[in-house]
């Protein structure tokens, strides 16, 4: 009977979160042979985000992006990331492996700054990759809270509800949410997934479910959050420990791929039917970051071993505007920009 009642709890749960609104992403980590470490992301949005790809060096001043109250910090690391509207860093990598991923969650409370620092939402993602070396350095500190975040209307007009995946080189993550004011982590290499609603302690819940079935009679095919979370849950599990790093990678990238959204699927009133507009794999052991559009018909990729991270002195920039047609390792076409400002109000 406690049996037959948890199922349909957990039945209940199901259902309830194939109606809440929730944009659509999908982040996955996958382990392989020979310390391989490869975490994807996809971007489902309703329209284009205007995304860039920029490369920010160390030692870098920055700020919380709001005036007056403004955290301060100076980057200790570089990274490769990609920005959003111009105004947030969404997705990213250090030079020390750490992987940050920026993805919606509607149920979003950031709370009251509480007379502490603050930070715009939009830079949150730069934030820990420009301090931390790994998750558990990240979470030490973060745990702490240094700052507030502060979230702004987005220029479409959404509130910029979001939560936070970090993943690295070791195969460990951290998953970050603000419910209800309260900053709440999940940390663990058991965290390999992250999509969208319902709040994440939900989604485990709701992946247990379909665990009971098994991925092979039967998976959820939909492009809601809980179901997109369910496949890159078993497919992860399912793929072959390659050591071989070019399997690793097209394995991830497999995946990622089968939990997107087609492209042209978008309904600005039901943001939990988005298209998937780019995609990104970032392979953790080799420091090496790709990048996929949706209309693009090549993968391209930063190699980090390629750029003397000692002579980048000031932020650079790949110009993404348009979706040019780019191939292999695109290092040598960053070109000196002035760097975005952090969404504010």
């Amino acid at each position: 009977m406690k049996q037959q009642n948890s199922l349909i709890r957990t039945t209940l749960l199901l259902l309830i979160a194939s109606v809440l609104q929730s944009s659509a992403c999908t982040r996955f980590v996958y382990c392989g042979e020979d310390h391989q470490v490869i975490t994807a992301r996809s971007m489902d949005w309703f329209e284009d985000v205007h995304s860039d790809i920029w490369l920010f060096p160390r030692d870098m001043k920055k700020d919380g992006g709001l005036g007056t109250g403004s955290i301060t910090w100076t980057s200790k690391y570089a990274s490769v990331v990609l920005s959003g509207y111009d105004i947030a860093t969404v997705d990213g990598i250090n030079e020390k492996g750490l992987v940050a991923n920026l993805l919606y969650l509607a149920e979003t409370k950031f709370g009251a700054t509480n007379d502490k620092p603050t930070l715009s939402i939009g830079a949150w993602t730069q934030f820990v990759l420009d301090n931390y070396a790994n998750v558990d350095e990240a979470v030490e500190h973060l745990q702490k809270e240094p700052f507030r975040i502060i979230a702004s209307t987005l220029p479409n007009g959404s509130y910029p509800g979001l939560h936070l995946s970090l993943s690295d080189n070791t195969g460990n993550s951290a998953i970050l949410e603000y419910i209800d004011g309260q900053l709440v982590i999940h940390k663990g290499k058991e965290h390999t997934v992250m999509t969208n609603s319902p709040i994440y302690e939900e989604q485990i819940a709701l992946n247990k479910y379909w665990e009971n079935i098994g991925g092979m009679t039967m998976l959820p095919g939909t492009n809601r959050a809980s179901d997109r979370y369910v496949r890159a849950s078993f497919y992860t599990k399912a793929l072959p420990k390659f050591k071989d790093n070019r399997m690793a990678v097209s394995a991830a990238f497999s995946v990622i791929r089968n939990v997107s959204v087609p492209l042209g699927i978008a309904d600005p009133d039901a943001p939990n039917i988005a298209t998937t507009i780019w995609r990104t794999v970032a392979d953790q052991k080799n420091l090496v970051y790709y990048y996929e559009s949706a209309i693009s018909p090549n993968v391209f990729w930063v190699d980090l071993n390629t750029i003397d991270l000692s002579n980048v002195k000031s932020p650079r920039r790949i110009d993404l505007e348009g979706h040019p047609i780019l191939s292999g390792n695109v290092a040598n076409k960053f070109e000196t920009a002035q760097p975005f400002k952090w969404l504010a109000p």
